[in-house]
């Protein structure tokens, strides 16, 4: 067990992320394991099942449990499973996200120079 405070708080953080990070684990296999049954069996309910499946990816890559590069493998294993059994394939619509405008700052105002004082004789 920790004694530092901060250890302490660390160990409460990484067992609520451990926690998270299953739900999401599990979710994501199981939707992956439904396609993949579906898939010798109902054609129609296939199709439904993979955009599930890629939505579950999806999610799992924006919490950060699965990384991007794999993501876009796995999704890709999936479509090609589903077109050589020859199931529908239903694209998905893919929104794209607009990047946010970045506000430009403006730029320092430099200090007003002082006019040289001229003495008088």
């Amino acid at each position: 067990m920790p004694i530092i405070k901060s250890a302490k708080k660390r160990v409460r953080t990484a067992t609520k992320a451990t926690v998270r990070n299953r739900k999401t684990k599990r979710t994501l296999k199981s939707a992956i394991k439904a396609f993949q049954t579906s898939l010798a069996g109902d054609k129609k309910k296939a199709s439904k099942l993979q955009s599930e499946a890629q939505s579950a990816i999806d999610i799992a890559v924006k919490k950060g449990v699965m990384h991007k590069n794999k993501a876009a493998r796995k999704k890709a294993q999936l479509a090609k499973s589903a077109k050589a059994t020859g199931a529908k394939v239903e694209k998905k619509a893919v929104k794209k996200v607009a990047a946010k405008p970045v506000a430009k700052k403006a730029p320092a105002k430099k200090p007003a120079a002082k006019k040289p004082v001229v003495k008088k004789k």
